[in-house]
């Protein structure tokens, strides 16, 4: 849905974006990750046509952004950082400005405008004023004007910002939701984001993209390593020896009735488990562990060892 080759954004000398390169396929939610200004606002930018690029491609449902902004535009939902509120319009009214601005035709208006207000949740603030609103709600009223005209892709830049706990697991349930209708593409430095949200991450810093995969993938890739935990009911140190003696180990440790084992590869599992049923272990729990996001993001960005 979204493919970006070679793109390059200037601001005079400054290179905000600097040649960078990747897809989002249809029905993902992808991650776009980085530091404050890594270059995810800029990059969000050229793909709304919002912002010219310097050199590059991007194609956006099939049309080169370039050449038809007009198409591009009608298949994109967008919400920026701050959301485009006229404060003094009621809910009601303002989604039917939204709508008109963005070319919804008449006899389609009323459908589109339930969908976007069903989906966000916005029934019962329906004809409130939007300055009247919660920071929650006006957030919702932020996506719902980006999904007015029922696009194909949405770019979401930063959509929990300012939001409270509460809000902040609402408005991540809301994207999932969207999900099964729309390829999302999600911009934010929050990182459990990510983590709650996305199935794939685009890593930026200053303006160059620095890695691109599953949160499981980069940190199985950064660790070099597969730790498991393990929880034992009877004897530990039997338990413990067992395990130590296998090849595919790298370093075991245990703690009262808990074995950290560290495996070359994540296929070792079932055989340190197998293992253990042999020497009459009575297994309690099996966690796979490995590094978080926060991890791995710490060390893309510093360049400094995961521990």
């Amino acid at each position: 849905m979204i493919k970006v080759k070679d793109l390059t954004r200037k601001y005079g000398d400054f290179v905000a974006v600097d040649n960078i390169s990747f897809e989002v396929n249809e029905g993902e939610i992808v991650g776009f990750l980085g530091p404050n200004g890594a270059g995810k606002t800029t990059t969000l930018r050229v793909l709304t046509g919002f912002s010219p690029a310097n050199s590059g491609n991007v194609e956006i449902a099939g049309y080169d952004i370039f050449e038809n902004p007009i198409e591009v535009k009608k298949r994109i939902g967008y919400l920026p950082e701050f959301p485009p509120l006229y404060t003094d319009f009621s809910v009601k009214d303002y989604l039917s400005f939204v709508a008109d601005i963005k070319g919804v035709e008449s006899r389609k208006k009323k459908e589109y405008t339930e969908y976007a207000v069903e989906k966000c949740g916005l029934e019962n603030v329906y004809k409130k004023t939007i300055m009247n609103l919660s920071k929650g709600y006006r957030q919702r009223v932020g996506i719902a004007q980006s999904l007015i005209h029922k696009p194909d892709i949405l770019l979401l830049d930063e959509p929990t910002s300012g939001l409270d706990p509460i809000q902040i697991i609402e408005v991540r349930n809301l994207i999932k939701e969207l999900r099964k209708e729309h390829t999302i593409m999600l911009s934010t430095h929050i990182l459990p984001e990510v983590s709650a949200t996305c199935s794939r991450v685009i890593i930026i810093n200053n303006g160059k993209i620095i890695a691109k995969d599953t949160p499981e993938n980069l940190s199985d890739k950064l660790t070099g390593a597969v730790m498991v935990k393990i929880k034992i009911a009877n004897d530990i140190e039997k338990a413990k020896i067992a395990v130590s003696e296998m090849d595919v180990v790298k370093k075991i440790e245990s703690n009262e009735d808990m074995l950290e084992v560290e495996l070359k590869n994540k296929e070792d599992i079932s055989k340190v488990i197998k293992n253990l049923v042999e020497a009459k272990a009575d297994i309690l729990s099996v966690v796979p562990s490995s590094a978080s996001l926060e991890q791995v993001f710490h060390h893309l960005i510093t360049r400094e060892e995961i521990v």
